[in-house]
């Protein structure tokens, strides 16, 4: 299954000193408008989470998102869970003093707390799953939300349709040129996305979510080969 191979392969890759050590500098050249991203994903949070709410942050590994959250919203506590140990320890050197609110879980969604969270988010991280384990992945976060409690997620979707797909992979390294990528790096970031990961289109990624029981899915990041949707418990 592409998606399981993906996953081994991107976890090794989480896994590397090196990979580590260039991973926020990395991640900005290959996501566009990232802090965007964060800070669009903190409104909709705040939409509806109370004061003193507890986020559950699904890939928290890095801690990019649970500190631009937690820089915004200082009465908010998360639980982070990723499943490679190195970048949760990374995430909590990111993190610094904020790392005192946050929990960190080692594992998938189903080593999580059972909540009841506040809100959730899950961003960069899906595209590593096929679909299935995507709509499994989205139903388990769903159960440990309350009711009406909003989920932002955000990863890699863009049409699938036959030269399409070699047309968009094409840009996302471009745009990793263009950005100051290695051009040789950006050229394997893109042959190793196109060999290992499972990716939908915009269209079946929505439809996942609501297949999952969220409601209110709708669009509110769209970036070259990366969109992000809310949804709603």
């Amino acid at each position: 299954m592409p998606s399981e191979t993906g996953s081994r392969h991107f976890l090794e890759r989480f896994s590397d000193p090196q990979a580590m050590a260039q991973y926020e500098e990395g991640v900005r050249r290959f996501v566009p408008a990232l802090d965007a991203l964060h800070r669009m994903a903190g409104i909709l949070l705040a939409e509806r989470v109370r004061q003193g709410g507890k986020i559950l942050v699904l890939g928290a590994g890095g801690g990019l998102e649970a500190r631009a959250l937690a820089k915004a919203y200082p009465d908010w506590s998360f639980v982070g869970v990723d499943p490679a140990q190195q970048m949760l320890d990374l995430a909590e050197r990111t993190l610094g003093p904020l790392a005192s609110r946050v929990e960190f879980v080692t594992g998938t969604i189903e080593d999580a707390p059972e909540g009841p969270f506040d809100g959730a988010t899950c961003l960069l991280t899906l595209h590593f799953l096929d679909a299935r384990a995507r709509q499994q992945t989205a139903e388990a976060i769903r159960r440990r939300l309350r009711p009406g409690a909003p989920l932002v997620v955000a990863h890699s979707s863009f049409p699938q349709g036959e030269g399409e797909r070699h047309h968009w992979l094409a840009r996302y390294a471009a745009y990793a040129k263009a950005s100051g990528a290695d051009p040789g790096d950006a050229e394997n970031a893109r042959a190793a996305v196109a060999a290992s990961l499972d990716l939908c289109n915009p269209e079946k990624d929505a439809g996942i979510l609501s297949a999952a029981g969220f409601q209110g899915v709708s669009l509110f990041f769209a970036a070259f080969t990366w969109r992000g949707w809310v949804g709603y418990a």
